[in-house]
Formats: structure tokens, sequence, C-alpha cells
């Protein structure tokens, strides 16, 4: 059961931010900041209420049930009436603990989405791209804003490395789970004997860093400039527009040749920079409590195997919930994105209730 104090001062909390939101003596910035931790309790106000009343309501039922003078009708209906209490007081619990979990501070946040091509070799490569496009109509489909922020192409027509910027509503939120080793089944083009082969990708889902996050001292940093060895034309490749960006106390290192202007590679490579010493500070405090870790999903792990696309059998399978949906096309279109995610975002809450009920 979770203590009565704290569904009191979920209410409080409530009724003080209305309080100030309508007083119209609060700035901008705090109107924003307020406004939002305002919506988000409200989502679960009237839950709190009535978690709050059960105990009064069921002492009231009770008293009927106990109560050798009452009708028996009346009594029946009272042990009805308890009986649905306790069911709804079971699942406003539910809810509840959800709201009490431990925030993620970068679920809010917007996504850097990097896809990388793994073993496979070409093959690896066309399945990046399958992956960018799939990603691309995800967006599409919830309406997110995204910004290329590298592209390398290959020679078979794939990807070697896409990064992308997406932006929206607690984009993180969403798309954290797919970090991780993507594995793909299928006959390739090329092969003549009708064999299946085996290839794969990296995902790795950054929360985007904003300057406020991260301070970044020019002296920690080590510039190299070069000469762009990527497709862009004559004057891509004859001045140094290239950039390479050391972070020398973690050795993080981020290389931006997208750009024919130096400055906006550079601009474009700390953006990447930062995200990644962000994530690389996020994942040091996980450490610290790695048992719960080991335990949950979305752990960003990129060398865990989180995903088989098998195109013969038109599935594709998710390992760390033992999910398999038979609609791979309608999944790569984007069209079957959120059903898998929703399991996974349901799975993860239920281990996370685990972890908080064993504390």
């Amino acid at each position: 059961m979770i203590p009565l104090e704290k569904i009191s001062k979920i209410i409080n909390k409530y009724q003080t931010l209305e309080k100030e939101l309508s007083s119209g003596n609060i700035s901008k910035k705090d109107f924003v900041k307020k406004s939002k931790e305002y919506s988000s309790i409200g989502e679960i106000i009237n839950v709190a209420k009535n978690y709050l009343g059960f105990n009064k309501e069921k002492i009231e039922l009770e008293k009927i049930i106990e109560d050798k003078g009452s009708d028996k009708d009346m009594v029946q209906l009272a042990k009805t009436e308890l009986n649905e209490l306790v069911k709804k007081n079971d699942s406003y619990e539910k809810i509840l603990k959800l709201y009490l979990l431990p925030k993620d501070e970068a679920d809010s946040k917007n996504a850097i989405l990097e896809i990388r091509a793994g073993t496979g070799g070409l093959e690896a490569t066309l399945f990046v791209a399958d992956l960018y496009k799939m990603y691309e109509k995800v967006c599409l489909n919830n309406k997110w804003s995204f910004e290329i922020i590298n592209i390398s192409k290959s020679d078979a027509g794939g990807f070697k490395e896409v990064i992308l910027l997406i932006k929206g509503s607690n984009i993180y939120s969403f798309l954290k789970y797919e970090s991780g080793v993507h594995r793909v089944q299928r006959v390739p083009e090329t092969e003549t004997q009708g064999r299946v082969h085996t290839s794969a990708a990296t995902v790795a889902v950054l929360p985007e860093a904003e300057e406020v996050d991260v301070v970044i001292n020019e002296k920690d940093l080590r510039i190299d400039v070069f000469r762009s060895s990527g497709p862009g034309g004559q004057s891509v490749n004859t001045t140094d527009s290239a950039v390479r960006i050391t972070h020398l106390p973690t050795g993080i290192v981020v290389s931006q040749q997208d750009e024919k202007s130096q400055h906006k590679n550079r601009s474009k490579a700390m953006k990447i920079l930062r995200s990644r010493i962000y994530e690389f500070e996020r994942e040091k405090k996980e450490k610290e409590r790695s048992r719960e870790r080991k335990n949950q999903i979305g752990t960003g792990d990129r060398s865990e195997r989180i995903r088989t696309y098998n195109f013969p059998q038109g599935r594709v399978t998710d390992h760390r919930i033992n999910l398999t949906l038979h609609k791979l096309e309608e999944f790569l279109s984007g069209d079957a994105f959120e059903e898998m995610t929703q399991n996974l975002r349901i799975q993860d809450q239920e281990i996370k209730l685990a972890n908080l009920g064993s504390k």
C-alpha cells in the first residue's frame, strides 16, 4: 500500500500549482515549467483523490455488512460494492505507483539516433538504409521533425552510417528502447543459391544534450581539420572542411564531414559530442545501480542483440520481451512500431514496479 501522506502531498501540490498559475503573479519561465508539472499531476489527480477516499468508503460499507440489524439485500449490495471498490483501488494503486516511479530526466528530451552497419559487409549497409527509412516513417507518423546530421553512403546503395536529430514531445522516452544490435535474416539479391544471410546494424539512441546539461571546456578538446573523403563535390574534397573533435577527459571522438563548411561541421560535431558526453555521464550513474539496471529493458547497451528481422518468415522478434510480430512489412513501414514500443514500455514498468516493491 502507498503511504497516504504521499497521496496527500500530490493533491496539495496540485492545488498549490492551480493557485499559482491562476494568480497572474508568475514569470513566463516559471509559468511554462509549472504548467507542465500541473498538467502531469492533472492526469492522475482524480485517481489520487479516489485512492485517498478508499478507506473512508471501505469503513462505511463494512459497517453495513457487520451491522446485524442491516437488511439482507442491503448487506448483499454493500458486499458487491465493496468488492468493486477493492478492484478499483488496486488499479488506482498501480497507476499511482507508475506515477511515483523515479523519473528519467532525459525522457522529455529530443533524441540523437545513430545507425551503423555491423557484420555482414555491403548487406549490412542495405539494412542500415532499411532502418533509416523505418525511423523516418515513424517520425512522419508521429509528426516529429528530424534532421540528418551525418550520412555516409556505401557502394551497394546503402549507408555505412546515419545520424539523425529527432525533435518532438518526449522523443527519448519513445525511442530509447531501440539502442542495441538489430539483426536481419534474408536472401541477398546477389545470392544465387537462395541461402539466407545474417547481417547486423547497431543503433544508439542518445538524449539531445543542451549546453546547460553539459559544460565543455575548450581546453579539454583537441580539434583536427582535414579534407573530406566523402561525396559532395570538388569543394568538399579540396578544402579542409572536415572536423574531428576529441574530448580528452573521456576519449570520446566525433568526426563530421557532411557539410562543405568547416564551421557547420564543427557545430554538428559539437552537438553529437555534447550528447555522447551526457550519455557517458548517465551510464556512469547507472552502473552504480548495476543490479537493478541488468533487469531493466532499454539499458542502452549497444552490444546487446535486441531484435531480429526475418524476411523469409515475415516476422520481427524482440528478444528482450520474447515478442514476435508476424507483420514485418507493417513494422518497417512504421505502422506496427508503436505496438512493439508499447509492449516494451509496459514490461519495463512492471520490472521497475517489482524492484520498487522489493525495496
